[in-house]
Formats: C-alpha cells, sequence, structure tokens
C-alpha cells in the first residue's frame, strides 16, 4: 500500500468527532542506547475552569502572550481540548538532585534551556493557584548539585567562546526576555534529573542522568505571578543547550521526543528517546523548526 502524503485526503473511518495531535519531533539520527524517558504531562490550564467567561478570557489572553515569545523555533499550540477557545499549556513533574525532589516544569519546544526556580531567587512565587506544591532548588541542598562555571565547555560552547573577564571561579550566567515582558535570570548548575526509563518490554524503571540547567535567580513579568505559577520550564529547542541534547549527547536517548495529547480533559504523554505512534495520523515536519505545512483550512 502506498504511503499517504501529508495533503492527502483522510482515509476511510477518519472521525471528525475527536482530535488527538501528536508531534513527533525527529531531529537527528544520533546513535544511542535503545532507552527512551517517559514523562506524564498535565494540562495547565483545566477542561472549564470555573465555567465563566473569566477563565475562557484569562486562558486565550495567556496563551497570546505565550506565543508572543522572542524565541528562536516555532511554539506550535498544545491543546488538551478540541475547542479552538479552550486551547491550554502543558506541564511535567521531574526529579532533580539527590535526594531528588519533585518540579513541576512548564513543556515548551519554543525555548531551549531547562530552568527551575532556586531559593535566592527575587521575585519568585511561592506558591500557585494550580493546585500543585512549589519547590525551590537549593544547589547546596543536594548531594550531586556542582555550579557551572564560565571558563566549563557547556557555557563556553553556550556562548561561542569564553566570556570576558571570565575566571574559574565565577558563574556561568543566563538571562531570557520573553516577548510578552516576563523574564528569568540566573546561573547554570548541573545535577542528576531523575526520570523513568522504558525498556523494550514497555517496563518503566528509574534512571538518572546529569545535565546542566538553569538556577533561577529573578523572575519577572507573569513569570512571577502566583496565579498561573510553575517551578521553571523544559526547553525542546533544537540548540546543544537543552536538556535533550545532552541527554543524547551522554548516549542516554536517541534525539528525538513524541509528545501525545490524551483526551478532551488534557493529560497525555511526553516521551523522550523514541517516537511513540499510537494509531493515530501523523504529518511531517518543516526541516530545521517544530513546524508542519498547514495545506487546508
Amino acid at each position: 500500500m502506498a504511503a499517504r502524503g501529508a495533503c492527502d485526503p483522510p482515509g476511510p473511518g477518519a472521525s471528525l468527532r475527536r482530535l488527538v495531535l501528536l508531534l513527533a519531533l525527529s531531529v537527528s539520527a544520533l546513535a544511542a542506547a535503545d532507552a527512551s524517558g517517559v514523562f506524564e504531562v498535565q494540562r495547565k490550564f483545566t477542561r472549564h475552569g470555573d465555567g465563566g467567561e473569566g477563565h475562557l478570557s484569562a486562558l486565550r489572553e495567556h496563551d497570546g502572550r505565550r506565543h508572543g515569545r522572542l524565541l528562536a523555533a516555532i511554539d506550535l499550540p498544545l491543546g488538551g481540548s478540541g475547542l479552538a477557545t479552550e486551547t491550554g499549556l502543558y506541564f511535567t513533574r521531574i526529579g532533580i538532585g539527590t535526594p531528588a525532589k519533585r518540579y513541576y516544569v512548564q513543556v515548551d519546544t519554543g525555548s531551549d534551556i531547562l530552568w527551575v526556580n532556586c531559593v535566592s531567587c527575587d521575585g519568585c512565587p511561592r506558591k500557585s493557584n494550580l493546585g500543585i506544591e512549589l519547590t525551590m532548588y537549593d544547589p547546596r541542598g543536594s548531594q550531586s548539585g556542582e555550579l557551572v562555571t564560565c571558563d566549563q565547555q557547556f557555557c563556553v560552547a553556550n556562548y561561542g567562546g569564553v566570556l570576558p573577564s571570565c575566571t574559574s571561579t565565577s558563574p556561568c550566567e543566563y538571562s531570557i526576555s520573553y516577548g510578552d515582558g516576563s523574564s528569568t535570570a540566573g546561573f547554570f548548575v548541573t545535577d542528576f534529573l531523575q526520570y523513568n526509563q522504558v525498556s523494550g518490554d514497555g517496563q518503566t524503571t528509574p534512571a538518572n542522568a546529569s545535565v546542566s540547567f538553569g538556577c533561577g535567580a529573578k523572575l519577572g513579568g507573569d513569570l512571577g505571578s502566583s496565579n498561573l505559577a510553575l517551578d521553571g520550564i523544559l526547553g525542546f529547542g533544537q540548540s546543544n543547550s537543552s536538556m535533550l541534547s545532552q541527554l543524547a549527547a551522554a548516549g542516554k536517548v536517541r534525539k528525538m521526543f513524541a509528545h501525545c495529547l490524551d483526551t478532551v480533559n488534557g493529560g497525555g504523554i511526553f516521551a523522550i528517546g523514541n517516537v511513540v505512534q499510537p494509531k493515530v495520523k501523523t504529518t511531517p515536519l518543516v526541516p530545521d523548526m517544530y513546524a508542519i505545512i498547514l495545506c487546508q483550512l
């Protein structure tokens, strides 16, 4: 049977009642172990909220600002509902440190680095209205946490060279500003990321890997609001500083990931190192960016 093209009409039995979106984002064919990691994904907004127009207005306004961020790649809307007025954002739970602590981070294909709020943060929210408990990362509270200095390879590669006035004890700093006026700044640290590794028989076992990520020392704009606060952002951009690129370079996973949304109630899975292929239709991506070609509307 010939393969169906991206813009070919749907085959027999295609359902128009339920939309399930699969983003199978294959970045490269780096050789690595036959392991993959899976994170459980939750919706940042409930399907109906409080049932009022205020909820939908806040959701649309937030999404509009979100997609206005000045980032290096395309940020696709990931909706847990098929209704255009109820597009939501998604977050997942990860473990960081030794002993591991739980952090809720927003899944973002439009930015590169993983960062979480640190204990010394200025302007970071201490509570969230999303029904989750926020955790502030403490590099000194983790047995495996280490400061990334500006002369280390991660920092040199990230900035394309050694920064001026860099010394062997100077931290590798970062600063990110977004189009909605929000911002984060801090310094890079290295620690163990805890995740579930999936074997060939579908079983999961705890695993960890050393990754470098941002320790947020200052937040600005909406990122500091308690209304929709999370512990940080998990970027899945294509740069070498992303968590996925680091795991692939270490031979932990293949450099690919898949995000499969669940029902209209939200939820789903976010798999790294493997493209999960349930019985849904996929579409090819535009090379060099996480985008698709829209054939009809």
